[in-house]
């Protein structure tokens, strides 16, 4: 049962990291060819991104399997220094020119969509390897991300729910905020199987790749929309979407 269980939650997990980056370079890609870079390089400024994030994923995996994050608090240290890169990644020129196209908040909560695999959380401390602190609170969080995320995604592209989404991208920064803080207190509380699995995979990365990530598109949606009217122009393209 319980290699069943840690199965499925490996499942979930790179199910949760793929599917949010593939559905990120879907958007990249509208709203590159809708700032005006044409379908080639749309195409690859969309690829180049997922690549990327793909390739940290990979070196996230090799450093939890020799061990590197259950030696210090370096599975917080890289959330923090990804989620640094990848806003200073939005100011790359083209990079900005295609976030500031028509329907980008839309694109980046929609990508949120897959956060519902936080139930994984609960899976592992139903198992004894997450204490409970740090899983009760992150699993439901980014349940309930997941959950509205498409709800607020459409709204959006249909040009109404302004507020709701910015209040959505809070509380996803908050959640990810709560997970952070849980997580470290867990390490410093709790001793044992529950505290080591929090350094290593695949618990480790949604921590170092996943929440980054999920951090920089919510800072980046609030962004776009607090230069926003208070209804913003429907876009059909991603209404039909």
């Amino acid at each position: 049962m319980t290699v069943v269980l840690l199965g499925v939650v490996w499942v979930l997990v790179l199910t949760g990291i793929v599917g949010t980056r593939l559905l990120l370079g879907v958007g990249l890609y509208r709203s590159a060819v809708a700032a005006g870079l044409g379908r080639p390089r749309a195409m690859t400024v969309a690829v180049v991104a997922v690549g990327l994030l793909l390739a940290w994923v990979a070196a996230s995996w090799l450093l939890a399997y020799d061990g590197v994050y259950q030696a210090g608090p370096w599975g917080p240290v890289a959330f923090a220094v990804v989620l640094v890169a990848l806003l200073a990644s939005t100011r790359i020129p083209v990079m900005a020119r295609v976030l500031a196209a028509p329907g980008t908040s839309a694109d980046l909560v929609r990508a949120q969509s897959f956060r519902v695999v936080g139930v994984l959380f609960l899976i592992m401390m139903f198992l004894g390897k997450a204490p409970a602190l740090f899983a009760v609170p992150t699993g439901l969080g980014d349940f309930a991300i997941g959950l509205a995320a498409p709800w607020i995604a459409r709204a959006l592209a249909r040009g109404t729910g302004r507020r709701e989404a910015v209040r959505f991208n809070v509380l996803g920064i908050v959640d990810y905020a709560v997970a952070l803080v849980t997580g470290m207190v867990s390490s410093l509380v709790f001793a044992g199987p529950s505290d080591t699995a929090l350094g290593m995979a695949p618990l480790v990365l949604i921590i170092t790749t996943a929440g980054p990530l999920g951090a920089a598109m919510h800072i980046v949606s609030l962004r776009r929309l607090s230069g926003s009217p208070t209804t913003i122009p429907p876009q059909t393209g991603l209404a039909t979407a």
